[in-house]
């Protein structure tokens, strides 16, 4: 259907899935590529998307932005990350519908599975029982996503695939200590540790320029902080940083003042005091919980491969397992408005074929390892000789969390970076973003 000359869209093309989705495509020779900043395009006008889409008609369509933040940003402002990503997914969708584009590839979040679903979740739990309470709005709007997909083709016929990864990890990762995922904080941990011991304090000061950590001054005033830091600086960003949080429409900040921030400028004395609030300390980082829960991992670009073998190999009808799944098919014509009280030209599903629910497709590789052996991975990539401790005082989280790709596999897609080479590699590309 897609060939090398058709114009594709990806929303969201400077996050972590839909940079490495653009450079998939590119490799493979699809060079007719669409992007657009959220400077350039704000996904949650209707108007400006509506403009954007009558002007570029793209033929394709993947949609990796969202509006994204950490744990804490999820428990304050609930109502802006439901209706944030809302409102971009049904102005993409129906804009796409409205426009003629004959793919489009939907990616959410492993988060919309119960929080105590079955291990390995299959596609079929969602929806079983509650959801994790923390990011219920964000995971109740990525499940509206995935329905308006499912919805659109039994109704009009259309081509809409959602694909939900497990946790992502790779080239232009979060590693803000305030807000990042396990691996980038806890790699980033053990290599200040490891120049703190080293006292390279060139490289620290560096790393610190350009990923600034900061505490809050009450924090700080315990800490024995002076005036090294940039008091009162400010809302500190709270960026993209949810279970494989795809790409970064908008995100959700802390809207606390008063941060104490430590950065390239900051005294030593101040630098590691702030770090030890992180356990950072001099040849020993401490890490919180037991290290026992177990978790999953998928390298982005193994990512990106996915959603572009899926983007390009796979349609509706092969996940279902049938042909004509709307009256569409039949003759059904779909070009009537939408009005309660007309059904003409509005298409249709087709109640006898029966419920067909849960067809979007789970992303990750089925393998997992405890924190504590990912801990052992991250410190053989970044050479640390020190002491990795955990402290089982503070919460371990989700005990278990792993999907089943066994739908995946059978459409012919498999991971091909194994979490070994994977920790190595994602470490090679932050020490080489601070140099």
């Amino acid at each position: 259907m897609l060939d090398k000359t058709s114009k594709i869209y990806i929303a969201g093309h400077r996050g972590l899935v839909g940079s490495a989705i653009w450079n998939n495509l590119l490799q493979r020779g699809y060079t007719n590529l669409i992007g657009r900043t959220h400077k350039e395009l704000d996904l949650t006008d209707q108007v400006a998307v509506r403009k954007f889409f009558d002007e570029e008609r793209p033929d394709a369509v993947v949609l990796a932005a969202a509006f994204v933040g950490g744990i804490m940003a999820n428990s304050l402002y609930r109502a802006d990350f439901i209706m944030q990503n809302m409102k971009m997914q049904c102005n993409v969708i129906s804009e796409a519908y409205a426009h003629g584009v004959k793919k489009l590839l939907f990616l959410g979040s492993t988060c919309i599975y119960p929080k105590n679903a079955p291990q390995p979740m299959k596609e079929d739990c969602l929806l079983t029982s509650p959801l994790e309470y923390t990011n219920e709005e964000y995971a109740i709007a990525k499940i509206a996503g995935l329905k308006m997909c499912e919805s659109y083709n039994l109704q009009y016929g259309t081509n809409y695939i959602a694909v939900m990864p497990t946790n992502l990890y790779g080239p232009n990762d979060n590693f803000h200590l305030e807000n990042s995922h396990v691996m980038p904080a806890m790699m980033r941990k053990v290599y200040l540790a490891k120049l703190i011991h080293d006292r390279d304090w060139d490289a620290i000061r560096k790393d610190l320029s350009i990923r600034p950590v900061s505490v809050s001054v009450e924090v700080a005033e315990k800490l024995g902080c002076k005036a090294g830091g940039q008091e009162g600086c400010g809302c500190v960003p709270v960026a993209a940083a949810e279970d494989n949080r795809n790409a970064v429409q908008g995100s959700a900040s802390a809207k606390s003042v008063g941060r104490f921030v430590v950065d390239g400028t900051s005294s030593e004395q101040d630098i590691l005091a702030v770090l030890s609030h992180y356990g950072i300390y001099d040849n020993k980082v401490v890490l919180w919980g037991t290290g026992t829960p177990l978790r999953e991992f998928l390298w982005s670009e193994d990512m990106a491969d996915a959603s572009v073998h899926v983007l390009l190999n796979v349609d509706f009808k092969d996940i279902i397992g049938i042909e004509k799944y709307s009256s569409v098919f039949y003759g059904a014509s779909a070009d009537g408005a939408v009005d309660r009280n007309n059904s003409e030209g509005r298409g249709g599903a087709i109640p006898s074929l029966g419920e067909i629910r849960n067809c979007h497709i789970n992303v990750g590789t089925g393998k997992e390892l405890t924190i504590r052996e990912l801990s052992g991975l991250v410190v053989k990539a970044v050479g640390f000789s020190g002491i990795v401790e955990f402290d089982s005082s503070k919460p371990d989280g989700t005990m278990r969390k792993l999907i089943d790709v066994s739908k995946l596999h059978s459409l012919g897609w498999t991971h091909k970076v194994e979490i070994e080479d994977g920790v190595q590699k994602l470490f090679d590309w932050y020490r080489d973003s601070i140099q």
